[in-house]
């Protein structure tokens, strides 16, 4: 097989070709450029494009040419640009510009990391064709009326096939760009996809081990306690119901769909909720204050933001020392819930790790172990669908919690309304 002399076939090319650095500098051109330009490769190779051929003195042109080298770079797609004026300067003569017409395409050169890493510029000059255009419709008194007619008819023609590539490029970029969004997309949803399977599985291994493991180690045991194995067996059966129930929870939540809403007295459910729950839940040792302004109105489904509040009560105890604070409030249009506890506080690099699938910090796991870690990433999809925010607010000692809602205004439906979320007929 003969070897292929490419820089060879680079240099013949009658086609005028020029390599350019993504920084359009010049880094070889060929010599039909050199002699299309009237400019040699010595004059050209590290000097910028745009140094060189400004575009005329307006340098309109240029920022079409750049524009079209940029998307280049950014999609790796050849770039044929429409018909373009772009004048340049004589050689030596500074100032002094020539009126040109030019074809270009521009193509993407990768690097040895796929990236583009230079750009080939292909240009071609059609000045003399569309000068002798013009000539031949002005001089009508010396050439036939056909013929005049004739070349008007080819310059039209030219133009609007010149605006019709201009067009269909533009379609095709915005396709490109639509394409590798959906792309990217589908990417980001197979991850997340992977990793809730990698998550479910992880988590659920724990407790269905021990279940087996305990009946195996009961079976063949003649003196074991049936009543204590089935005890431990049902609270590993409960922790998988836990489980899956919070992961259900936040399918429904992320997948959207929509529920009916009411206008909640904010201050009063948090009230009758840390109540219940201080009933039912809170250690001896821990004292729990409510501060709650009235009158604090938001557009909610109540199941749900009694989770929300459960879920931080929840989280608060597992770090509190000696006391949890719960304040409802309403500033700048938007309802405020904070839950603060005394505990030893989360660095600022962990803060968006806790709201993440299973993510249990040492004093979680430590304190509660049976923890699904879940309770925080429901929450916040639940501030989410709601249209509000849940986040780690700046606060020592201790961690705050801080739910952020919009005010149910007065002239708002009061019930009825519907939100992306996750209640079920049997919640409303």
């Amino acid at each position: 097989m003969t070897d292929v002399d490419f820089s060879a076939i680079f240099e013949a090319s009658p086609v005028a070709i020029s390599i350019l650095s993504s920084a359009w500098e010049y880094v070889t051109v060929n010599r039909a450029y050199e002699r299309l330009t009237g400019w040699s490769r010595d004059q050209l190779i590290g000097r910028n494009v745009f140094e060189v051929f400004p575009g005329g003195p307006s340098g309109r042109s240029a920022d079409q040419l750049r524009a079209s080298l940029e998307r280049v770079v950014e999609t790796a797609e050849v770039d044929t640009m429409p018909l373009q004026r772009y004048d340049t300067e004589e050689p030596g003569r500074r100032g002094v510009f020539h009126e040109r017409y030019w074809t270009i395409v521009n193509a993407p050169m990768p690097g040895p990391d796929g990236q583009v890493a230079r750009v080939i510029n292909r240009v071609e000059e059609v000045t003399g064709f569309l000068q002798a255009l013009r000539e031949a419709e002005s001089d009508t008194g010396s050439q036939p009326r056909a013929l005049a007619a004739q070349t008007s008819a080819i310059e039209a023609e030219l133009f609007v096939r010149a605006r019709e590539l201009q067009e269909v490029n533009q379609r095709l970029r915005r396709a490109q760009e639509s394409e590798r969004l959906a792309t990217v997309a589908a990417r980001q949803a197979l991850r997340h996809q992977q990793q809730v399977v990698a998550d479910t599985s992880h988590d659920l291994r724990g407790p269905l081990a021990a279940l087996r493991t305990r009946l195996e180690a009961a079976l063949p045991d003649l003196d074991a306690d049936s009543r204590q194995v089935l005890h431990a067996a049902l609270c590993d059966a409960e922790r998988i119901g836990d489980i899956v129930a919070d992961l259900l929870e936040l399918a429904r939540l992320e997948a959207g769909v929509p529920m009916r809403t009411q206008q909640v007295d904010l201050a009063h459910l948090v009230r009758t909720e840390t109540d219940r729950h201080i009933q039912s839940h809170r250690p001896l040792d821990l004292h729990v204050a409510v501060d709650a302004d009235a009158g604090v109105a938001v557009a909610a489904s109540p199941v749900q933001i009694a989770r929300l509040l459960n879920n931080l009560i929840d989280n608060a105890e597992r770090h509190a020392r000696t006391r949890i604070d719960i304040t409802v409030a309403q500033g700048q249009g938007e309802a405020v819930l904070n839950v603060t506890d005394d505990g030893s506080g989360i660095p600022a690099e962990e803060r968006e790790k806790v709201f993440q699938r299973f993510y249990r910090g040492p004093d979680a796991r430590r304190s509660d172990p049976g923890g699904t870690g879940l309770g925080l990433a429901i929450a916040r999809k639940i501030a989410q669908s709601h249209h509000g925010d849940l986040y780690i607010a700046d606060h020592s000692p201790g961690t705050r919690l801080t739910l952020r809602l919009p005010l149910q205004h007065p002239e708002s439906p009061a019930s009825g309304s519907a939100a992306s979320g996750g209640d079920t007929p049997d919640d409303r």
